[in-house]
């Protein structure tokens, strides 16, 4: 997998069409250029440019993990022997239930947040398939308790309109 770099970066309107779409990935190029005050055409050559260039990566449904039958979360910190990092991620890109990996510096490796339906499936997934890698060196889980639904940033001309006096 090749680095990411940061491109020259985005002006204001791609700024605010990313702040839409990532409210609401279905919204119709119409709707968009409603929103932004552009004619379709340039939502939609924008809109094309930041997926070509890796910006919008893709469309997914948010969803709740709980409701999907996924009520067990924590996070996994791990360490690994140094060599095998690449191997061991794309190794974890195949299991069931992680849902995110973070290569970190520190007193750790790796950071994933993996989800299962109870307490005998993380104790699977971790013990069994996460330790069972050639590689993992050692875990350590921290158990979720309560994920509280992030606020998340909204679009900009949202966040200006809330700060006003």
């Amino acid at each position: 997998m090749a680095a990411r770099q940061v491109a020259g970066g985005l002006d204001d309107v791609d700024q605010r069409i990313v702040d839409e779409l990532r409210e609401n990935g279905r919204m119709s190029m119409r709707s968009l250029a409603e929103k932004l005050h552009i004619s379709r055409a340039n939502a939609y050559a924008r809109v094309q440019r930041l997926e070509t260039t890796g910006v919008i990566r893709g469309y997914r449904a948010d969803i709740d993990p709980v409701l999907a039958g996924l009520g067990t979360s924590a996070y996994v910190t791990v360490n690994l022997e140094q060599s095998q990092w690449r191997t061991v991620r794309e190794e974890l890109r195949t299991l069931r239930g992680i849902d995110h990996i973070g290569l970190v510096g520190g007193e750790f490796d790796l950071v994933l947040l993996v989800r299962a339906r109870d307490n005998a499936d993380l104790r699977h997934l971790i013990l069994d398939q996460i330790q069972g890698m050639p590689g993992i060196l050692n875990t350590h889980t921290l158990l979720v308790f309560e994920e509280p639904i992030p606020a998340g940033p909204g679009p900009a001309a949202d966040r200006d309109a809330g700060s006003a006096p």
